[in-house]
């Protein structure tokens, strides 16, 4: 599937926003956009009729999912037959109240991605994921540090996914009364939501001369989480 600015994801009775349909979008620019300003997905599947929804690390590489676990995880182990899934993201952007409970509500950005998942066993894939797994947050990190030993390696097991449906759903306009209300003597305001990046805690038995690299800068204090992730993304994977 192409990653053009003008792609998008194929409409089906699964993806489609069913309810207010002026707040879904399918364009591939506006899905990855979500995804890619965050780093906790949940993975949602069924087990012997049971539904299970784990929450875990991801990433995107085009229009690929990655998340990892420990190979000995109940999720690994049952998604790497090749299980049908769904892969969400949320961002809670501001918190609404109105001037009537029916109208109170929140401002938010989510996501919902379909595909079959399937365990990594390609050893050149799982290499790659192997370094993705810290350098897309944190890019050329793994370049300075200790290499992965065979246990860890062993320990550590990697599921994709390739997006064959998604879509997006977005409500950002605040307080929205019903218009005979707005003249009712009640108070009502929009309390935005931020997920704000506090003081870097070096370890206290880091060794003498031993500095923070220039590369995290990106995490800095008071800096939006998600924009230092994005900005991570495209770093990482220049171009997008």
């Amino acid at each position: 599937m192409s990653e053009g600015a003008a792609a998008s994801y194929p409409l089906s009775p699964r993806n489609q926003v069913k309810r207010r349909h002026d707040r879904g979008f399918y364009d591939q620019a506006t899905v990855h956009r979500i995804l890619d300003s965050s780093m906790l997905c949940h993975v949602s599947y069924v087990i012997d009729g049971q539904p299970y929804c784990t929450p875990t690390f991801f990433w995107r590489e085009g229009t690929k999912l990655y998340w990892h676990g420990s190979s000995a995880s109940r999720m690994l182990r049952n998604q790497s037959a090749g299980q049908r899934v769904c892969l969400t993201v949320a961002h809670l952007d501001s918190l609404v109240l109105a001037r009537c409970g029916f109208n109170h509500s929140a401002d938010y950005r989510a996501v919902m991605a379909f595909g079959t998942a399937y365990l990594v066993t390609d050893p050149d894939e799982k290499q790659r994921t192997l370094v993705a797994m810290v350098d897309r947050f944190f890019p050329d990190r793994t370049a300075s540090l200790r290499p992965s030993n065979t246990q860890e390696i062993k320990a550590t097991s990697f599921i994709a996914m390739e997006i064959e449906e998604a879509s997006a759903k977005i409500r950002a306009k605040g307080v929205a009364d019903d218009e005979e209300d707005y003249e009712l003597p009640i108070y009502a305001e929009r309390i935005p939501v931020h997920t704000v990046l506090g003081a870097p805690e070096p370890c206290s038995r880091l060794l003498d001369g031993v500095t923070r690299p220039e590369s995290l800068n990106g995490y800095s204090e008071g800096r939006l989480l998600e924009e230092a992730l994005r900005d991570a993304y495209f770093a990482q994977y220049r171009g997008g």
